[in-house]
């Protein structure tokens, strides 16, 4: 289980730094740390589709 819990964490601060990059650092108030891994995902996919756009 702690295998299963380092993965999630390193997934939640991949995210975290993509979203830094793309100079998202927070959402609806809150720092994205607080955020929930769904949370994250759900905010990198509108951040990823808003850039494919072009905006």
């Amino acid at each position: 289980m702690n295998a299963l819990r380092q993965t999630l964490e390193s997934k939640r601060q991949e995210l975290i730094d993509q979203l830094i990059d793309a100079e998202v650092f927070k959402k609806d108030g809150k720092q994205l740390f607080e955020l929930t891994l769904q949370e994250l995902e759900s905010e990198y996919r509108l951040v990823r589709a808003r850039n494919q756009s072009g905006h």
